[in-house]
């Protein structure tokens, strides 16, 4: 049996990371490729040649407003609900590969391994782009490009309904509130939430809770006219029947109660935005992870 040798080199340690030190922030351009910043630049300047008004969003409007910066392979722009199949033309006329990947909320086009989400409503059918979305956006420089973003207003009013397993974007609307509590328009949050307030109730408890020294950068007006509400909500008859208001806010983890235990789905016509060919399709997708 050989000797072990003595002269080896010692074996080299990954020296100790620091857990205490925060992780830097990614930067603007840790945001995407070269390669598929090139390709955000193309769709948005085809879209604006071919007349066709569009907001950003995503981590490209979050970053703004927040001044967080955060990985993302989206690319996030918002189309009115009745200029998507114009959106669409325009792109493929110039050469995108495009699809309306689901018909009550959402196309895409693609350049390669490359994407854009074209967005005109949300998966619940609630927050559908119209055009007060334009009305109040503000303007901005997103890949160098002159765009304007999707307001502050409608980001916290789509995010507040996202309470998936596997995502939430509570944290993002409190982090919205914490940098804007003071410049939100909160009459057009209660118009946008209407008969869905109590979602904007929860989100203001929760900031309260998030950052109990700042809990009054929240309008009194605005808690005070919520909490009005739910009071008046319990003093009233409940005479919604068996109505389940869960899959808003999560399309996988309410649907044992309105397919097994007899609920009324909260998303479907009258209640709702959506058709069951819609809400089928949409629940399909879970299992084909789209």
């Amino acid at each position: 049996m050989p000797e072990p040798e003595t002269n080896s080199p010692a074996p080299k340690r990954r020296p100790k990371r620091d857990r205490r030190a925060a992780p830097r922030p990614p930067r603007n351009d840790d945001l995407a490729s070269p390669a598929s910043q090139a390709v955000y630049r193309r769709v948005m300047k085809s879209l604006a040649a071919g007349g066709v008004d569009f907001l950003v969003g995503g981590a490209y409007a979050f970053t703004p407003y927040t001044g967080i910066e955060r990985s993302t392979k989206d690319f996030d722009l918002f189309v009115r609900k009745t200029e998507i199949g114009r959106a669409l033309d325009v792109l493929a006329d110039a050469g995108y590969e495009t699809e309306l990947t689901f018909p009550h909320w959402l196309g895409k086009a693609y350049d390669g391994d490359d994407f854009v989400d074209l967005i005109f409503s949300s998966g619940n059918g609630v927050a559908a782009v119209d055009d007060e979305w334009f009305v109040h956006a503000p303007a901005g420089e997103v890949l160098g490009v002159p765009v304007r973003l999707a307001p502050a207003e409608e980001m916290v009013w789509s995010k507040s309904f996202v309470m998936e397993r596997e995502r939430y974007d509570g944290a993002d609307v409190i982090h919205i509130l914490r940098t804007r509590a003071e410049k939100l328009d909160w009459d057009r949050l209660l118009a946008r939430f209407g008969d869905r307030w109590r979602v904007l109730l929860v989100n203001v408890v929760l900031f309260g809770f998030v950052y109990p020294g700042e809990r009054t950068r929240v309008p009194r007006r605005v808690t005070d006219e919520l909490l009005r509400r739910l009071h008046a909500e319990l003093d009233a008859p409940a005479d919604v029947g068996r109505l389940c208001n869960g899959t808003v806010v999560s399309r996988q983890q309410f649907l044992p109660d309105v397919l097994e235990w007899g609920y009324e789905d909260g998303r479907a016509m009258p209640h709702g935005a959506m058709t069951p060919a819609e809400i089928e399709s949409w629940t399909e997708a879970i299992y084909t992870k789209k």
